[in-house]
């Protein structure tokens, strides 16, 4: 068995709706599934959904706003007023600065822009930038992705006659600005019918209704914020990224062939995902460590060689970010694994501040804190002349950030942001008692199951829907992103063909799936990054459900369908196979170290179990530090602690189960697994020393003469042994026999009541009766030795899976074990 790291939750079709999209729209079955799965069911619908285009926007003047901000910006115009634009550091800010940068350039207005500095201003309208302004003889300011809570400078603003635009799309205040014109979708009582567009979305509007026409030749810049924003990527937000993307691919602009050329994209093969994971980066880079001036510089450029120039040095921005991200993260992550050491658990909700923080980059640290310990969390850095500390926010499913922070509000000075994410200042002594209140509102809103990351799959797929004509034909559902994510499926039951790591440092998975049901079908290859330690946790014989993307892999002109791995999971109990090792003392240290390192998701000394089926330790076993429980199964199949951590555990909590060497008898390793409820893997060594595995071969009825003999001999001349090990060495030098087979002997005669121990030595048992070893249980059992060692050694992995199973009382292993046919 191999848990899945998240749970699953898989979507339901409806195969009636499905069969009459597929034939009136001429689609795959697949794809027809998709859409009705995603609630896509009229055929009008469908159609406009696949095939549609700019007939999808809406009118820009159902904005409210909208007639008064474009009546004000030509009387500017007319005037010859001098307009400034007012924008944010992040993507969504820089792009849409850049947009309506380039729409005032072609319109042949007087303007400027102004992005504040992240460190030195922060996010929003400021009052002294707004002085700057009026002394610069600026007469309008036009915001972009930004100044819906500005009420305070805003009345700065109109009182030193300067008339403020306001284009938003953040969450509205209670209380809002006067501003002369106020665009933002969310504003209480607007009417425009698609709430979700992004900052450069507001700013793309403002175009389209300056225009009076679609301004196609904006989307290029338009999809950039969208993307990077995460906006939702449905209704008109699916318009602007498809189009921009088709326009970007043909983009004559500079500075978008300069930053995809350093990120190393090919133009033409630009896609949603470049834009989210190379380009963004890249712009964002500029706001978050020095000035977004240089993002917009490099958008607005018509020069080549300045482009350029500029692309480099967002590059290397960005590699300097990278840099400061991954020292933050790793003093961050030390810090939670500290608090969880000293209280013995992860914190409900995960509030970290640090003087030396580079406040640029605390959301990137807080959201890879989230991948991390699926937490609530807040990353801050800490102002050392003010003592204010300026926070980033990420959340979990289930967890409401802006509503939490909410219920917090006393203790901060400002905050603001959505349900994931956040931002807020607040001084530094107030930080404890936040991370108190959140504590308490996680235990409060949050099921056992909230903690468990929840990942959606659109729907089961069988092995011979991913074909390539199937994959090409989910492209018509994309751009893909938020709320219109890539179609995910669930592939269950599959064989292994083959498995291997790749990578530089084999960190990524790579396995050939084959169906579970057609064995003439060819392989479908499936890859998983970051994924490569699961490699050892995956056995030949398993049966292996994935729930992945379907892509198309080219390589030497070859097309071949493929699986991009999101998760996986064998929903039966494993064998591992580790017979015939000459040392299992050092496979069990090895899977100390791996089930600490990534194995079960708990520490080894909770999950590992190591059955013994003799009371003495093996000499090896005792040299390994103690990072597991250790059990003896007697011959009745009685479970017997023999180490302090097996006495404070449970047998059958252990989801790993190691077998150091054979049992006497098969019922005790029945007992064993039968005892194991909540086995998810067993190890099965059988190993041992070439001197335990001669302990192990029956004694010749002179052996048993030899050591009664033995016995009395020394007991008469050295009744003074200092404890009973050194006896039994003693005894076996002087009868030239293994320590093993005298100790067994010796229980033999004291199962019979021939010889008893003190501990120390061993004495005779005068008896009138004659006792014949075959009564003997032990001797019995030792006598059965080739039955087990011809059952445990010479047979099949699948075949003694199959024995193991067969005790399991867990119901995956007994429906595996039905639907593989062991």
């Amino acid at each position: 068995m191999l848990q899945a790291k998240a749970r699953w939750s898989i979507g339901q079709g409806d195969a009636e709706k499905a069969d009459a999209l597929s034939k009136a729209l001429d689609i795959s079955p697949l794809l027809a599934n998709m859409l009705v799965i995603r609630g896509i069911t009229d055929i009008e619908h469908a159609a406009s959904f696949l095939y549609g285009g700019a007939d999808q926007t809406h009118d820009p003047y159902l904005l409210d706003g909208m007639k008064e901000a474009v009546e004000r910006i030509r009387l500017a115009f007319e005037r010859g007023e001098r307009i400034r634009i007012y924008g944010d550091y992040d993507a969504d800010g820089v792009s849409s600065t850049t947009l309506m940068v380039r729409l005032l350039r072609q319109l042949h207005h007087t303007y400027d822009y102004y992005i504040p500095h992240r460190v030195q201003e922060g996010y929003g309208l400021h009052c002294a930038a707004i002085d700057a302004a009026h002394a610069q003889g600026v007469t309008l300011i036009i915001t972009v992705d930004t100044g819906i809570s500005a009420v305070k400078e805003i009345a700065h603003a109109r009182s030193l006659g300067i008339d403020v635009i306001v284009t938003d799309h953040h969450e509205p205040p209670e209380i809002l600005p006067e501003a002369y014109a106020l665009i933002n979708p969310k504003k209480p009582g607007c009417p425009y019918p698609f709430k979700q567009l992004a900052g450069v979305g507001v700013a793309l509007k403002l175009a389209q209704a300056l225009l009076g026409r679609w301004p196609e030749e904006l989307l290029e810049i338009a999809v950039i914020g969208t993307v990077a924003d995460l906006m939702p990527l449905t209704g008109e937000n699916r318009v602007i990224v498809k189009q921009g993307l088709q326009q970007m691919r043909e983009t004559s602009s500079p500075g978008i062939k300069a930053l995809l050329e350093v990120a190393g994209i090919a133009i033409r093969e630009t896609t949603e995902t470049h834009i989210g994971y190379s380009l963004a980066p890249r712009i964002n880079a500029s706001g978050r460590l020095l000035s977004a001036d240089t993002a917009v510089r490099l958008l607005t450029t018509e020069d080549d060689q300045e482009a350029r120039r500029m692309a480099d040095e967002l590059d290397q921005l960005n590699k300097e970010r990278q840099k400061i991200v991954d020292e933050m993260t790793k003093q961050a992550v030390a810090m939670v694994e500290e608090r969880s050491r000293q209280t013995g658990e992860l914190p409900k909700a995960v509030v970290l501040a640090h003087e030396d923080w580079n406040v640029g980059v605390i959301g990137i640290v807080a959201s890879k804190l989230v991948d991390r310990f699926y937490k609530p969390t807040i990353i801050l850095g800490i102002d050392k002349e003010t003592g204010m500390a300026k926070g980033s926010a990420r959340s979990i499913a289930g967890f409401d950030m802006y509503r939490a922070l909410t219920h917090c509000h006393d203790l901060m000075d400002h905050f603001g942001g959505h349900p994931m994410a956040a931002g807020m200042t607040l001084p530094r002594e107030h930080l404890p008692e936040l991370e108190r209140r959140l504590a308490r509102l996680t235990e409060e809103w949050l099921t056992p199951d909230d903690w468990v990351p929840l990942m959606q799959a659109d729907m089961v797929c069988s092995f011979e829907e991913a074909a390539i004509e199937n994959i090409e034909q989910l492209e018509l559902l994309g751009p893909f992103g938020m709320g219109n994510p890539s179609p995910k499926f669930v592939f269950s039951g599959l064989r292994l063909g083959e498995l291997r790591t790749m990578g530089k440092e084999q960190q990524h998975l790579k396995l050939s799936l084959r169906s579970a049901t057609d064995e003439a079908a060819s392989g479908l290859d499936a890859v998983g990054f970051s994924k490569g330690r699961l490699a050892d946790w995956i056995t030949p014989s398993a049966r292996i459900d994935v729930l992945g993307e379907l892509n198309i892999n080219e390589w030497n002109g070859v097309r071949r369908p493929q699986i991009m791995i999101q998760d996986l999971r064998i929903p039966h109990a494993q064998l591992f196979d580790w017979r015939g090792t000459p040392r299992p003392d050092k496979k069990l240290d090895e899977l100390c170290r791996r089930l600490e390192r990534d194995g079960s998701g708990q520490s080894a000394e909770a999950n590992l179990a190591v059955v013994l089926f003799d009371a003495v330790i093996p000499a090896a076993l005792m040299q390994l530090p103690a990072m597991f429980t250790l059990w003896h199964v007697d011959l009745r199949g009685r479970l017997h602690p023999l180490n302090e951590l097996a006495a404070k555990a449970k047998y059958e909590e252990a989801q790993d189960i190691f077998f150091y060497a054979l049992p006497d008898r098969l019922e005790q390793l029945d007992a064993a697994v039968a005892n194991g409820a909540s086995a998810e893997r067993y190890y099965a060594a059988f190993g041992g020393t070439e001197e335990e595995k001669q302990s192990a071969v029956m004694p010749s009825r002179d052996m048993f003469k030899s050591v009664y003999g033995a016995v009395g001999a020394l007991r008469s001349a050295d009744p003074s042994t200092a404890g009973r090990t050194d006896y039994i060495q003693a005894i076996s030098k002087r009868c030239s026999l293994t320590s093993g087979t005298v100790r067994f002997i010796i229980d033999v005669f004291a199962e019979l009541g021939l010889m008893e121990s003190d501990g120390k030595t061993c004495r005779l048992i005068p008896s009138s009766d004659k006792k014949d070893l075959t009564s003997s249980a032990l001797y019995q059992s030792r006598q059965h030795r080739p039955e087990v060692e011809q059952e445990l050694l010479y047979t099949s992995a699948k075949e003694l899976l199959s024995r193991l199973l067969r005790q399991h009382a867990h119901v995956h292993s007994e429906d595996y074990m039905q639907s593989s046919g062991a």
